[in-house]
């Protein structure tokens, strides 16, 4: 699966990629080798991320969903020990 980005960010991590070239390696990378090596980035390691992320997702979900019984709970049976309540009340 290739992880496909916007084309607005697509150009603006290409621009990323080149400054990062010109600042921290001895020869600059031109706009095709920056868009190339965004592909084989996205490509290669995309899914890595990306199902890392499903996987977050899914563990606070799973999270929130075994909460939602403590949050909507009802007691079973309530109607005779509601009676006798008010029967002792009176």
């Amino acid at each position: 699966m290739t992880i496909e980005i916007p084309k607005e960010a697509r150009q603006q991590a290409i621009t990323s990629i080149e400054r990062y070239f010109r600042e921290n390696m001895e020869e600059p990378i031109g706009n095709i080798a920056a868009g190339a090596l965004l592909g084989f980035f996205l490509e290669e390691i995309g899914p890595l991320v990306y199902n890392r992320a499903v996987a977050e997702v899914q563990e606070r979900l799973q999270s929130r969903i075994s909460e939602i019984d403590l949050e909507v709970h009802e007691d079973e049976f309530q109607y005779w020990r509601k009676y006798d309540k008010q029967k002792k009340g009176r």
